[in-house]
């Protein structure tokens, strides 16, 4: 197993580091690195400059428009993004639709679809989770009734993620009462704009409106919508959370936040205080063991070899190293990250104090992370599976 990136990658990677500094806007990336609040203009603006570019669906095959990289340039493309201040590709269209769309739709859903994903043109929510069928997602009971060339929709949705913006969202839906509960779930692709469709929102502890409840009542859907065979959705569902998975690990973002953990820590005076470092040195020690990981995972892609049983190890040990990072900033900053409001914030009226600026948004980041080890599989499920596929227990 070699870690090393070859001359040829490293020649990849300066290429792609001269681009985004050449086309990501500087007002983005200082939201970024500031942690301020992201506007759908921003996210859609970074989304289209990439579709543009055609990297949007950076690990889509070239059959379909992608690039064609391998794992080691979208690893290496992720992470020069990450380290500039891009926001991160919202995934529900390119990253976790998509894939599915490509693997087992039709040629008429591939040319009805992916063309607005890669562009960056339309936007796309997911519809998992239920109010009791989060991790059990088996057990949702949002139903869909076939009724000749429709599906009628009724049930709901919840901690749907930028869910106000979705112009369309694909869905988990039951099918069928028969059997295992698994066999009786279907994969819907839904316009959000059908009569019967309500989103709610649900306000966060940092003041965000990011997730919400959709109501589905006598939605009709055409059946042309559903991917795949009827009653097949389970097998499809873990073809995409094994994508989610590995990207909840997001071990370059995690770089860049030790950066920014390091600066607060000095502006704000307790890098000298040496159990602190300790701290961060620790933590910085996971990253690079959690990068370690990811790059093993590289490798084996390289060789041709499986690596999605370990997906669930960088799903935990990424969502924990997250919240970590999160709260060592907050102790760093003390007083300055009790203020969270948006409007304080963004105002720049910390611009007097040391750091403040940095610190403002930290309480409701910290608190905001507390959900990255539920979402995606909580912790929890991830170890038992664990167990099983990767120690045999």
């Amino acid at each position: 197993m070699d870690l090393n990136f070859t001359p040829e990658e490293l020649a990849f990677r300066a290429e792609i580091r001269q681009w985004v500094a050449d086309h990501l806007p500087k007002d983005i990336s200082h939201k970024v690195h500031h942690a301020l609040r992201l506007s759908l203009d921003d996210m859609q603006r970074w989304h289209k400059i990439l579709g543009a570019k055609g990297w949007l669906g950076y690990h889509w095959p070239t059959q379909f428009g992608g690039p064609g990289w391998t794992a080691v340039q979208r690893h290496l493309f992720e992470e020069e993004c990450a380290l500039a201040g891009a926001p991160r590709i919202i995934p529900f269209g390119p990253v976790m639709v998509a894939p599915v769309i490509m693997a087992f739709g039709t040629p008429e859903q591939h040319q009805r679809f992916l063309p607005g994903i890669a562009s960056g043109e339309v936007w796309w929510s997911q519809g998992y989770s239920e109010p009791g069928a989060g991790s059990d997602l088996a057990s949702l009971k949002t139903r869909a009734v076939r009724e000749g060339n429709t599906f009628v929709v009724n049930g709901q949705k919840t901690w749907t993620t930028l869910g106000q913006y979705g112009e369309w969202i694909f869905c988990l839906v039951r099918t069928s009462t028969e059997g295992k509960p698994q066999t009786g779930i279907s994969f819907l692709l839904i316009d959000m704009k059908s009569p019967g469709i309500t989103v709610r929102p649900i306000i966060t502890m940092d003041g965000e409106h990011e997730v919400n409840e959709v109501w589905f009542d006598n939605v009709v859907v055409p059946a042309e919508n559903l991917i795949g065979e009827e009653n097949k959705g389970w097998t499809y569902a873990k073809f995409l959370l094994s994508h989610e998975r590995t990207g909840i690990a997001d071990v370059n973002r995690a770089k860049r936040e030790l950066e920014r953990l390091k600066r607060i820590a000095k502006a704000e005076g307790v890098w000298d205080d040496a159990r602190f470092r300790d701290q961060v040195a620790s933590l910085e020690v996971d990253i690079v063991a959690l990068e370690m990981m990811v790059l093993r995972v590289l490798s084996a892609e390289k060789s041709g070899r499986n690596s999605l049983d370990v997906a669930g190890l960088l799903k935990i040990r990424g969502s924990e190293i997250q919240q970590r990072y999160a709260e060592l900033m907050m102790l760093a900053a003390g007083p300055f990250s009790l203020p969270f409001d948006h409007a304080s914030t963004e105002a720049g009226w910390q611009g007097d104090f040391a750091g403040a600026a940095d610190c403002a948004p930290l309480a409701g980041t910290y608190f905001n992370m507390r959900k990255t080890t539920i979402y995606g599989g909580s912790n929890e499920v991830q170890r038992n599976i664990v167990s099983q596929t990767v120690l045999g227990s």
